[in-house]
């Protein structure tokens, strides 16, 4: 204890020198004298006196907890196992929050639920991208490029063609999944910075197609009057339609987390996280390891086409500036920060990251500040995410009559 003392008071020293200039001395053009504000000094030593000692503090609980990792992790997959195997305990949670998530329109207005739609659209691509990152360990930095497929589907079937909502909605998810297809097939032997770069420039290429191919995509000025999710023709106003649309988001998210669990402990989910160990040794054991990739990116892509389509009808307009690496990176971050391949982990992570934004607005100067601070604080000291995902572990049990050989 006494050392951190010592390092933090060396550090408060250090930050007092380099703020001196600027917090210490303001020069009074107007009356020609020169101000001290010798307060400032003490508010900043005070300061990194303070943080530089919590964070020590923190580094040293963490590495204190590494010790007994093993035993936590005990003790956290028996309190996981409990909490949604036992029904006395899942049940009620999941009433509470089925129950709060119906009444959510009634008791709040309609630009909340409009954010809460776009919370769950990110739920939505985070669990499609969990399939490739989380479950296949196949990096994914242009995955955006799937969603703006989707979504100009639609578009353009729409405001062509006249088609309706329900007819592009899995339109929008096979046209998505084709396109996964298309992009697994010439990297299927690449793999680390190399995925990375190649996934990257697809998305990219993307979203310069939508801004050149004026006679299909209409440019940079984007496809505009297209229609929102209809209901037996009834006609709706936007409250209506915002709240419609809430609606069908929850749907399709519980849709989602069905399909996903359900993939996740299937041959094929196992065979993607065999491929995420160990490609080496998952193909030697005689997995194909074409087809499991092509059907990682083909699944992924599915649903990110699939919420695309949700995203043009939401929003009526879209335009390529909607589709940048940017909102490749916030589901890529959504998927690391819940935790890879945990499903429950990746909702958390996305109705987190696209939600403390919007409430943060009233420090807008700060919110992007807090945003990272958050997410350096949970590398550093929650790298699995928020929750790891638990491994299955296999016991073979033998017969009784084994081992009683005359």
């Amino acid at each position: 204890m006494a050392e951190n003392i010592k390092r933090s008071l060396g550090i408060a020293v250090w930050f007092i020198f380099l703020s001196f200039p600027f917090l210490a001395v303001r020069v009074n053009t107007l009356k020609g004298v020169v101000e001290w504000r010798w307060l400032n000094l003490v508010w900043v030593a005070l300061a990194s006196f303070v943080l530089s000692l919590v964070w020590r503090w923190a580094l040293e609980r963490r590495d204190r907890g590494g010790k007994t990792m093993e035993e936590g992790e005990v003790e956290v997959a028996g309190w996981r196992q409990r909490l949604f195997s036992d029904p006395k305990v899942y049940r009620p949670a999941l009433g509470v929050i089925a129950l709060a998530a119906l009444l959510f329109p009634f008791v709040t207005d309609s630009y909340q639920t409009n954010i809460m739609v776009l919370a769950l659209i990110f739920v939505v691509l985070g669990l499609g991208l969990n399939i490739t990152v989380g479950l296949a360990g196949l990096l994914d930095l242009g995955y955006v490029a799937f969603f703006c497929v989707g979504a100009y589907s639609y578009g353009i079937l729409n405001t062509t063609f006249g088609w309706g909502f329900w007819i592009c909605l899995p339109l929008g998810g096979l046209i998505g999944m084709l396109f996964g297809i298309l992009l697994g097939f010439p990297i299927l032997r690449l793999r680390g910075d190399y995925l990375a770069i190649v996934t990257l420039g697809f998305g990219s290429i993307a979203k310069i197609v939508a801004e050149n191919w004026e006679g299909l995509t209409n440019g940079a000025k984007g496809i505009a009057g297209i229609a929102r999710p209809g209901l037996f023709g009834m006609s709706m106003s936007i409250s209506s339609a915002t709240t419609y649309t809430y609606y069908l988001m929850i749907a399709l998210v519980l849709l989602t987390i069905f399909a996903t669990n359900r993939l996740k402990d299937s041959r094929v989910g196992r065979a993607w996280i065999a491929l995420r160990e160990d490609e080496i040794a998952c193909v030697a054991m005689g997995v194909d390891m074409a087809r499991t990739k092509l059907s990682a990116y083909a699944t992924g892509a599915f649903w990110a086409g699939l919420v695309g389509v949700i995203f043009a009808a939401r929003n009526t307009y879209i335009n390529p500036n909607s589709f940048t690496f940017m909102e490749s990176a916030i589901v890529l971050s959504i998927v690391v920060l819940g935790g890879m391949g945990s499903i429950i982990g990746v909702i958390i992570a996305a109705l987190v990251l696209i939600l403390m934004p919007e409430y943060l607005r009233a420090v807008a100067d700060y919110r992007m500040l807090v945003f990272g601070a958050v997410m350096v604080l949970m590398m550093i000291f929650k790298p699995e995410g928020l929750i790891a995902n638990v491994r299955k572990t296999y016991k073979h049990s033998s017969p009784e009559t084994e081992g009683s050989h005359d």
